[in-house]
């Protein structure tokens, strides 16, 4: 059981998290105009798209053929999160006439590339767009959402107006206690291990490991923490970084049955300091309370992971507090004076 908003379902009731009952009023596509393609994945393609009457941009989601009721479920989290702190508005939902093509109008978010982004990055920046993340999910957290795919492409951040938007809420699900979800969530690089090993009981705390793999790609000037080319490699550069004493304990508080055709899986790998990646590229981003930060994320057991609540609180954001909204330390063009 998650050791924080537990019963944050139980509590609103079914017309809060019941979607498979929920009704949509579809309208029509005919007033949005598509300007350009964004980009697109396994379940969407993304557009630029223009609000003919009000002549405002926004972003417009095509959903691919999918069941039913994932469709409703991701409209009803957008639905139940409106206004919610940093994450996308969901202004529209329109289905064509034939009724094959169902899509997302949200409010459209400049958007700076992950990959030419965080190497750039000051020490500011990274604590004030982690807080607003962090932001987000305690807010989706404690009103009964798991987001569950966490990562750079999901984090849109205006960087010329230092905003940030949690977006693609597709895979998102409304928390039960002691309910069994599905393990095939998330994005190789930004899973935390419960899903590695397929424990299905899990909870808010995945967003947090997720958040951490964040971090430590901005603070260690990584495009990706840990880069497994799959599922069973991903598992191993994360033991040969936290070390393998600590995950079989993990497999053993929790009773998870874990076997590998894989030898290096079976090693034993001890665990490395975090001060052991730290260059002299990076070292004005990884401070002691930087340090101690990430690794009170990136734990094997959800259990000893930070919540999104207790994150907010650590000293890490200690300035991003006190100074309020707008980093210290950045040019008019959002990027550092250097």
């Amino acid at each position: 059981m998650s050791r924080v908003y537990a019963d944050a379902n139980a509590i609103r009731g079914k017309a809060w998290y019941e979607y498979n009952k929920f009704r949509i009023e579809w309208s029509s596509p005919d007033r949005y105009e598509i300007v350009r393609r964004l980009g697109g994945g396994k379940y969407s393609e993304v557009f630029e798209g223009v609000d003919t009457v009000n002549s405002e941009r926004c972003v417009i989601k095509v959903l691919k053929p999918v069941a039913g009721h994932k469709i409703k479920r991701e409209i009803k989290v957008l639905r139940n999160l409106a206004g919610a702190p940093n994450v996308i508005a969901l202004l529209d939902v329109v289905r064509d006439p034939s009724r094959q093509y169902h899509s997302l109008v949200t409010e459209y978010v400049e958007n700076a590339e992950w990959s030419g982004l965080y190497t750039r990055l000051t020490d500011a920046d990274v604590r004030h767009y982690t807080f607003q993340l962090l932001t987000a999910l305690d807010f989706v957290h404690s009103h009964g959402i798991i987001h569950r795919d966490v990562k750079p492409a999901n984090v849109m951040i205006d960087h010329q107006r230092h905003q940030l938007r949690l977006i693609d809420w597709g895979l998102a699900e409304f928390y039960h206690p002691g309910v069994e979800y599905h393990v095939r969530v998330g994005s190789r690089h930004y899973k935390p291990p419960e899903l590695l090993v397929g424990y299905k009981r899990y909870d808010y705390s995945l967003d947090l490991w997720s958040t951490g793999c964040m971090v430590a790609a901005m603070i260690f000037r990584k495009q990706h923490f840990f880069r497994g080319s799959d599922n069973d490699d991903q598992l191993l550069k994360i033991m040969r970084v936290l070390g393998t004493a600590k995950f079989d304990a993990y497999l053993k508080s929790y009773g998870i049955p874990f076997e590998s055709d894989i030898e290096d899986l079976l090693g034993t790998y001890p665990p490395r300091p975090w001060s052991r990646f730290v260059t002299p590229e990076n070292e004005h981003l990884a401070s002691g309370d930087a340090l101690d930060f990430v690794d009170r994320l990136l734990r094997f057991d959800p259990r000893e992971r930070l919540t999104a609540k207790d994150a907010l609180a650590h000293a890490y954001f200690g300035t991003v507090r006190t100074e309020g909204s707008k980093p210290e330390g950045l040019s008019d063009s959002g990027f550092a004076s250097m």
